[in-house]
């Protein structure tokens, strides 16, 4: 069916579109959590970018920072209307991220700038003891032979940065304010 060809007043039912793997918190666990990652927006028919970077940033922190000894760290990924959600899920609770501006000598920690950078919000969320979950959401724009697999609204055609009518809520639970940007 085409958004195009339905009536204003109808609205399209779709499937929740959810993927799910665990994974080994080490490198090559976060080289698969990426490629893994790629070929299910693939499959899905989205755009891979800035999922792709997302994922990959989020599973190395997970892989380095949130490892503990005979623990694996999870990805998941879901579509509710137009936002795509990325979360890894690690056993290092009490090691909550942060973004930070390292010198420009330093050759890590710039990976959540990119994540606060690319994402429209990310944020933590503590899971049962002793995992946290980082999350980080993407508001999905129409492209060219994109289709998205979720609510109508706000996929109608518009010129290059125009604005989306409302902005769709954090899919967090109710309480749990977003990470602030700043």
């Amino acid at each position: 069916m085409n958004p195009e060809t339905v009536a204003p007043d109808t609205e399209l039912v779709s499937p929740l579109r959810n993927f799910s793997v665990r994974l080994s918190p080490t490198p090559r666990g976060a080289r698969l959590a990426r490629l893994l990652a790629t070929e299910q927006l693939r499959a899905w028919g989205m755009p891979l970018h800035p999922a792709d970077h997302i994922v990959a940033e989020l599973a190395a922190n997970a892989a380095t920072h949130g490892r503990v000894r005979g623990r694996d760290f999870d990805l998941t990924m879901y579509v509710i209307g137009v936002t795509l959600r990325v979360e890894v899920t690690d056993s290092c609770r009490e090691r909550l991220p942060r973004a930070q501006n390292p010198s420009p000598e330093a050759e890590s920690g710039r990976g959540l700038l990119l994540v606060e950078a690319l994402a429209d919000r990310w944020g933590t969320a503590p899971g049962r003891p002793p995992r946290k979950t980082v999350w980080a959401e993407i508001t999905l724009r129409p492209e060219r032979d994109f289709v998205c697999f979720g609510a109508a609204d706000g996929l109608s055609p518009r010129t290059p940065g125009e604005k989306e009518p409302h902005q769709t809520p954090p899919l967090l639970p109710p309480g749990r304010p977003p990470h602030p940007r700043g």
